[in-house]
Parts: C-alpha cells; sequence; structure tokens
C-alpha cells in the first residue's frame, strides 16, 4: 500500500511491486499484523512530514509496527521466528524488510494484533511515564484517553497511583476512560469540560498532551500555576500545539517533548517496547485494538483515524 502524491486518505493505492531484498543488517518479516497511528494520516497528507520527520520520498508506503513471521535472514536461525518489529515506513504490506535490531520475539500466547498496539503505542506510553514521572496522589489530566496512547497512559498513570482525569470525545470514548480505570472522565466536545475538571479535583499536575491546537490551550490552562507540567507527544488536532512560549512563561509550566527523537536512540526505543511486552504479557498494560481492516482497505482505516472515530489501536491485516 503506497501513496504516490500526498493528498487524502484516496490517493493510497493497493499496488503490486518487487518483494523487499533485506540488507545485511535486516530480515524479511511476513506482516500478519501492521499497527496504523495518526501519524501516518499526517504524513499521507503531507502536513507532518517537516515537523516530525523528513518529507518521505515518494511513492512511500506508512507503517512502522509489523508483526510476523521472518522468512528471510542472514542468520538461518531466525528465520520462522515470530516477531513484533518497528520500521521507518513499509509496515502497510505483505513482506517488510525490518531491522534486525529492532526485533522483539513474540511471546506466547501474544497475538499479532496485540503485539503490534504494544510495541508502538504501548512503548510510546511507558517512555510518556518515564518523562512525566506521575506521582501517587498527583492529579494527571489524559487528553484522548481512549486512543491508542492515551488509553495506555490512563493504565500506566492509575499503576502509579495518580488520580486520573481521563479526557475524551463523546460518551462511547469516555466510557472507554473509564473502563480503563480513570478515576474521572471528560468530554471535551462539550464547551464546558474545562469547568467540569476544575469541580471534579484540585489543579492539574500533570498533562499528557497528544492533541494539540484548542484542546491543548485550554488543557495548560488546568494545570497548577508555577509547579504544572506538561509532556506533549502529539498534535492530532492540529499539526500545532496550541500554545506559546509566552504561556509557559506566564504560568511557570514545565513542557517537555517526548516522541519521534526516540527513534534515533536505538537503545532506548529498544527498552520502552521490551518494557511495553514485558507489561502486556504481565497483563499490566492492556491495549484496547479495534476489529482489524483489511490491508485493502487501508484508506478506511485513515479516513476513521482522521474522523476521530477510533478507540484504541487500529490494525491492519492481510
Amino acid at each position: 500500500m503506497r501513496f504516490h502524491e500526498f493528498g487524502d486518505p484516496g490517493v493510497l493505492r493497493l499496488e503490486d511491486v518487487a518483494d523487499p531484498v533485506p540488507a545485511a543488517d535486516e530480515v524479511l518479516v511476513r506482516v500478519e499484523a501492521a499497527g496504523t497511528s495518526y501519524l501516518d494520516a499526517q504524513l499521507r497528507a503531507g502536513s507532518a512530514a517537516t515537523r516530525w520527520f523528513p518529507m518521505p520520498g515518494l511513492p512511500w508506503s506508512p507503517g512502522f509496527q509489523v508483526a510476523g513471521a521472518v522468512v528471510a535472514a542472514a542468520d538461518p536461525g531466525l528465520i520462522g521466528t515470530r516477531v513484533v518489529a518497528g520500521l521507518c515506513g513499509g509496515g502497510y504490506a505483505e513482506l517488510a524488510a525490518v531491522p534486525v535490531a529492532s526485533l522483539v520475539r513474540l511471546p506466547p500466547g501474544v497475538g499479532v494484533e496485540r503485539a503490534v498496539a504494544l510495541n508502538g503505542h504501548g512503548a510510546m506510553a511507558v517512555g510518556l511515564m518515564e518523562t512525566g514521572l506521575p506521582a501517587a496522589g498527583e492529579v494527571v489530566l489524559v487528553l484522548a484517553a481512549a486512543g491508542g496512547v492515551g488509553g495506555l497512559v490512563v493504565q500506566l498513570a492509575k499503576r502509579a497511583g495518580a488520580v486520573v482525569v481521563g479526557a475524551a470525545g463523546g460518551p462511547e470514548k469516555c466510557a472507554t476512560a473509564a473502563a480503563l480505570g480513570a478515576d474521572h472522565v471528560v468530554d471535551y466536545s462539550r464547551p464546558d469540560w474545562a469547568d467540569r475538571v476544575r469541580a471534579l479535583v484540585s489543579p492539574v499536575a500533570l498533562l499528557f498532551d497528544g492533541v494539540g491546537g484548542h484542546l491543548s490551550a485550554t488543557a495548560m490552562g488546568l494545570l497548577a500555576p508555577g509547579t504544572g507540567r506538561a509532556v506533549v507527544h502529539g498534535t492530532a488536532a492540529s499539526n500545532s500545539p496550541g500554545f506559546t512560549a509566552a504561556d509557559v512563561l506566564v504560568h511557570g509550566l514545565t513542557v517537555t517533548g517526548f516522541g519521534p527523537r526516540v527513534a534515533h536512540e536505538p537503545a532506548r526505543a529498544m527498552g520502552l517496547r521490551t518494557e511495553a511486552m514485558r507489561l502486556g504479557v504481565l497483563g499490566l498494560l492492556n491495549p484496547i485494538t479495534a476489529p482489524p481492516v483489511p490491508l485493502a482497505e487501508a484508506a478506511t482505516a485513515h479516513r476513521l483515524l482522521e474522523a476521530r472515530r477510533t478507540i484504541g489501536t487500529v490494525v491492519l491485516t492481510p
């Protein structure tokens, strides 16, 4: 599945191409599941390429997480091994060449859909915890609390002993956030959502924000002046964080970014993926995966992502 120009989901094309040839430090994986994220849609649209990643050369195939079986490798002992892995695009395919250094063996009982959710969104959530360091008793606000990352952040923040406020759009997503363990839920599609947060809890100590735009700006206003801190991990709403350096200065906030940079720190990235899988195996980190979407219908998955109609991680299957 590739696109030859930036644009709406309709630019995605299912094409027959030559099988990828893995480099010496790569293996070839027969893809049984590919993870999706809002970043895939932003890159396809051309709206995030210069902000988050170098502009991809065209044609380009999205997809940063895959799970399946190794079918070719320099090390014959790897052939047949079931793995999950991260890669820099190319996951929306039947076969993907992935770096050996990114391979995580699938533990017994972990299915491919769960694996790609843990390897991508799970690793992100673990990294967010390490960055934000929520403390027991602190009030933590999670935006997009029913999303692929947000839902996992809710779980981990609760494990840390925080008082978690899950903010999401619409009754179904709010119910999901509550089921995942949020102490309080608010519907940020309502204009009074910030007032409801103020009525429920004392000033917010820590914000996890993967949304951006006006929701981000409003959420920043809920942080405790002088001590509030935020971890920004995406701008799904507008490709803009929604606040300025002046906002941070005037209110005395601490704002940290976490996201694509970790791709340039292979050891740290592997540590996050390994820890996410460990927590998943123990039942301490439980991603929600929507019903899988056939690879041939990847454009449908992107439309759902852009319309904010997804809960949890959307996975593509052959």
